[in-house]
Parts: structure tokens; sequence; C-alpha cells
């Protein structure tokens, strides 16, 4: 059985790797099942951050405030992830499809393969009537203190593995498998809203920084609105 793994887990704003963004990055890095490196980091972002996301993960603007942007976090964790990684997770394909979109942004690329804890589960638990993190590890008995935060969700799905294991040490299907994400081609930011932000991050005060020379039509929307919801639109002529 694979036992040298990176455990990860993203908090991110939505459920869409082209819309949404990443929020927070936690992983902890196992060989032959012990621990031996952690990282975690919250992550700026220019998105409104959804009341249901702070009220499930605890995680509010202001702590977002003191985050990493997102091209330093992203980078960071691909050289903690080093070469041929094998990540697992609970639902690890929506981990790696942000990551994916992520270091496409940036100019990287990544590819990984994945142990699945949800895939997993959904083989050798057919009869449990959920199988989120929550409810398996309820139905382990593996405690979970701060749960929908990132390092503690890495952390509980590598309790997970291993529980799984013992349960079905002659089990088939506990293996790494290649991950894979086609990314929807993104549109970038237009001229017009190039200048209208310039202005509006002008006319408050506020800086306009290298990340957002990278922000796609989409993004610059989000920004704006969430700039004109904060501070307030500029007077017309």
């Amino acid at each position: 059985m694979v036992r040298d793994y990176i455990a990860l887990d993203l908090e991110t704003t939505g459920l869409s790797p082209e819309k949404d963004r990443i929020i927070e990055i936690g992983a902890v890095k196992y060989v032959n099942g012990e621990p031996q490196q952690e990282f975690a980091t919250l992550v700026k972002t220019y998105q409104l951050l959804p009341e249901r996301i702070t009220a499930l993960t605890g995680i509010t603007e202001e702590m977002l405030a003191d985050g990493m942007e997102e091209r330093d976090a992203v980078l960071a964790f691909l050289d903690f992830v080093g070469e041929a990684p094998v990540l697992l997770g609970h639902n690890i394909g929506f981990d790696f499809s942000f990551l994916k979109m992520a270091a496409l942004r940036y100019g990287r690329t990544f590819e990984c393969d994945g142990l699945d804890t949800l895939r997993f589960a959904k083989a050798h638990h057919p009869e449990l009537e959920s199988r989120t993190l929550t409810a398996l590890c309820a139905h382990y008995g593996i405690a979970q203190e701060h749960a929908h935060r990132a390092v503690d969700d890495a952390v509980s799905a590598h309790r997970l593995y291993l529980a799984m294991l013992d349960e079905f040490p002659e089990g088939d299907g506990f293996l790494a498998v290649p991950l894979v994400y086609k990314p929807k081609k993104q549109e970038p930011m237009t001229p017009k809203q190039n200048k209208f932000l310039r202005d509006l991050l002008w006319f408050h005060g506020m800086e306009y920084t290298r990340e957002m020379e990278l922000l796609t039509k989409s993004d610059a929307s989000r920004l704006i609105d969430k700039l004109i919801l904060a501070k307030g639109r500029m007077p017309r002529e």
C-alpha cells in the first residue's frame, strides 16, 4: 500500500476552479505513514468571501487580509510538493482541480497521482448513508477538533485512510491513480475593465498590484463589484 504521500485539503470561495479561488491550503507530508513536514497558509482573494464559507470554515475577510498572495502561496506549495507527488485527500480531485487551475495562471504545470478516501469509502462502505469526511470520521471514531480548516481536514483524511487500510487489509483498490483535470479557457480582463479598475483603486487610495494583471474577465468583474460594495462608487462626471 502507498505509505508516502502528501495529505492535502483546500478551502475555497466556491465549487468552480475557473470562477472561484483558494482561500486556504493545508498539507502534511507523510513518509511511511509518519508526518515529516507541514504546509499551511491562508490565501488572499480579490473575490467577495461568501457568508456561507465564513459560517462553514470560520475564515473571515480580515483573516485573509493577512494571508499570502495567491501566486506566492501556489508556487510555494508546488515547491513543497516537489517531483512525482502523490496527493491524498477526501475527494482529492476537487483540490487538484483548483491547484491545477492556479498553477496554470502562473505559468506552471502540475501533474500528480491521487489517493482518494472518498473513492475508497464508496468501494468499501456502500452501506453508509453519508460518506462525507465528517461522517466517515465519526464512523471510525476519529476526532475532529477543527473540521473545515485545511490542515485539520488533511490530517483527518490521512487518519481515515489508515483506518480503512487497517479494516480492509486484503481489500483491493487502495491505489494511487493519475489525477486529471482539463481547465476551461479563460478570457483575459478587457482594457475597459482594466482602466475602470485602476481608476476605482486610485479614487479609493488603493494600489493596483501585479496580481491584478492576471485577472480574467470574470475575476475583474467580481473584484470591481467587491470594491464598489466595500468602498462605494466613483462620482459621475
